[in-house]
């Protein structure tokens, strides 16, 4: 079969034998045809005594099942259910990672779990959830945030090295060794090793030799039992508690965390961290989360992804494709997925729109190429070029999500707190201002433009590569204009009305810092605007008095030397003692879709739980590369 170009992933060829799934390039099937669930139950559920471990899960833990090869999700479902029906604390969290070089299609996977009436909840909830098949790292939340599902779509070895977990439990799937020998490999064994600790315990269909052999040179005690049906025999294994050092004092969860800035991504952050059961500080100088950059009516939920499937563009579609799902709960109170145009305005844009197509392969349900006729439809007002039809897109009320977010009894408000000092104090970090100080195992500056001013206060002795860029939308009458009913991204977005405006913005004013409204910053917005959308008046276009008495807002977005954002630990920083320090920041225009994923990341990270983030990617945020060392005058 032939290769799919990136991203896409070639999905797995499906022959439907007597309706059980069987692949047809490696001639097996998905699961027993008797009864594959409960073979699942014999082989992974039952070895692995996850209901035993599960109900003796301390408060906040969290517990990581690691697969090779996630086929129909039915290991996962199972693994799933038995968490929901052991006395599990509620805070706790069940991560769940697996790799799936040929993944289903989400017919072929509908298909395929139909097959189980008592999972058809938790296939449901899977089944709504499931990511668009292309390559790389796909995180999906599942059960309230309770179950958090870790897909990577590609090579099996390529996951298990880009990937940040440790497991307590592995369920050794996919096809007979013989059938599949490459995800069987020496490699595969380190890596399986590499991913476990004492106490990590593993099941597998498989009782060959060569595997058993394997697995006990890579440290697990191994043991042959009774296989399912006709199958005789399988394995089990167990890393003993005296195979490694004693590890060192858990730093997982912080006691306590203090997150500067109560826009989207410290509102995000807090959020996240508080579902998790983390116990958060929000601090703002404002009244109320939701202000400064984050504080507009509508912002469109846009990524403009890159000509090349490089780094970059795979973390704006891994971004724009978790924030898509991690949204949806607010759908029509405070997210409005109305579908989203970008369009091929002006000859460069056609240029590398056509470039872009040409090279890459996306599905449609991530975007497709529509024409003018079709995407004058679609928006609900005349267009005169086609473009890139984002079908889940939309737009957002920031300011109203935020204070939402902030809403939740483990996040403790500190609103009206100018910061005036950070310093490290007896291993804990003390915040003083407002005439208190607040002690805190941990900090997130999530303060946009002013991070550079706050990080100062550490002492240190360079500086972050940031710039603030003003941005001022304008507000638009409803009954001025023929309101689109979609997002329309060119030169200028346009968002649907909501509460008698439209919004319509930003620019993009590198050498201007001023917090007021200008007029010219208005004129700017309606000529741009009125270029790409000629038939959006119903009347004439704005006069000089109607432009002068507009409405709008500034705000500032923080960009970094690289246009790429940062969120990451400041850990020993070229020679600086700064743990316990973070920085989320660097978002740019597109901070309502980068927040959702680099919030969950951050999370991650500060509660030690699995990444969502590859460690490719991770190097793309890491806060390092944008800290520059002073230069030391010369006397």
């Amino acid at each position: 079969m032939a290769e799919v170009t990136a991203p896409a992933i070639e999905p797995a060829d499906i022959l439907w034998q007597d309706g059980v799934p069987e692949s047809r390039l490696f001639g097996d099937v998905y699961f027993n045809r008797d009864n594959g669930l409960e073979e699942t139950r014999h082989v992974f559920i039952r070895p692995n005594r996850l209901s035993e471990r599960f109900a003796g899960l301390p408060d906040n833990a969290a517990f990581v099942i690691a697969e090779f090869g996630f086929g129909t999700g039915l290991n996962f479902l199972a693994a799933w259910q038995a968490w929901r029906n052991s006395p599990v604390n509620q805070r706790t969290t069940l991560h769940f990672v697996s790799a799936e070089r040929y993944p289903l299609t989400r017919e072929d996977l509908t298909r395929a779990l139909a097959l189980w009436p008592e999972l058809q909840d938790l296939g449901n909830e899977l089944i709504r959830h499931y990511p668009p098949l292309v390559r790389g790292v796909h995180r999906v939340l599942l059960d309230g945030g309770r179950v958090r599902l870790t897909l990577y779509f590609g090579d099996v070895l390529d996951a298990m090295r880009e990937l940040e977990f440790t497991a307590d439990a592995w369920f050794l799937d996919g096809f007979t060794p013989s059938l599949n020998p490459s995800m069987w490999l020496d490699d595969a064994i380190l890596q399986i090793r590499h991913h476990s600790k004492p106490g990590t315990t593993l099941a597998t269909f498989t009782a060959v030799g060569r595997i058993r052999r394997a697995l006990t040179d890579g440290g697990f005690t191994m043991t042959k039992v009774e296989g399912f049906g006709r199958k005789r025999e399988m394995l089990t294994g167990v890393i003993p508690e005296s195979a490694f050092e004693p590890p060192e004092a858990d730093a997982r969860k912080p006691a306590s965390i203090a997150i500067i800035g109560a826009g989207i991504a410290g509102s995000l952050l807090a959020r996240n961290l508080a579902e998790r059961g983390v116990k958060v500080l929000l601090v703002d100088g404002a009244n109320n989360a939701g202000n400064a950059a984050s504080g507009n009516l509508q912002g469109a939920l846009y990524v403009k992804l890159g000509v090349e499937f490089n780094a970059q563009t795979q973390l704006a579609l891994s971004a724009l494709l978790f924030s898509h799902r991690y949204y949806a709960p607010y759908r029509n109170n405070g997210w409005y997925p109305t579908g989203l145009l970008q369009m091929a305005w002006g000859e460069n844009e056609q240029q590398r729109q056509e470039r872009f197509l040409d090279r890459n392969h996306y599905p449609p349900e991530v975007l497709a190429p529509v024409n003018a006729a079709e995407a004058s439809n679609r928006t609900g007002i005349p267009v005169e070029s086609g473009g890139l039809w984002y079908a889940h897109s939309g737009w957002l009320e920031p300011a109203a999500l935020c204070k939402t977010l902030a809403d939740h009894p483990n996040i403790q408000h500190c609103f009206g707190m100018e910061v005036q000092g950070l310093a490290k104090c007896d291993d804990q970090w003390v915040i003083t201002g407002s005439g208190h100080d607040i002690r805190t195992d941990r900090i997130a500056l999530c303060s946009g433009h002013q991070t550079p001013e706050l990080a100062s206060l550490t002492g240190m002795d360079g500086y972050f590569r940031f710039k603030p860029i003003r941005g001022q939308v304008s507000h638009l009458p409803e009954e001025r204009i023929h309101s689109p009913k979609a997002v329309i991204c060119g030169p200028r977005y346009l968002n649907p009305s909501n509460k008698g405006v439209c919004v319509t913005g930003a620019t993009f004013d590198l050498h201007e810092l001023s917090p007021r409204e200008s007029v010219d910053s208005h004129r700017e917005n309606l000529t741009e605007l009125t270029t790409m959308l000629p038939e959006l008046w119903k009347n004439e276009p704005p006069s000089e008095t109607e432009t002068e008495a507009l409405e709008g807002r500034v705000g500032f977005r923080c960009t970094t030397h690289d246009y790429q954002p940062v969120a990451g630990s400041l850990d020993n920083l070229e020679g600086h003692k700064l743990d316990g320090l973070y920085l989320f920041t660097g978002l740019g225009s597109k901070g309502l879709t980068y927040a959702p994923l680099l919030a969950e990341f951050l999370a991650d990270k500060l509660t030690g739980q699995p990444a969502c983030l590859p460690r490719s990617l991770e190097k793309r945020v890491n806060p390092h590369r944008c800290y520059k060392m002073a230069k030391t005058e010369i006397t």
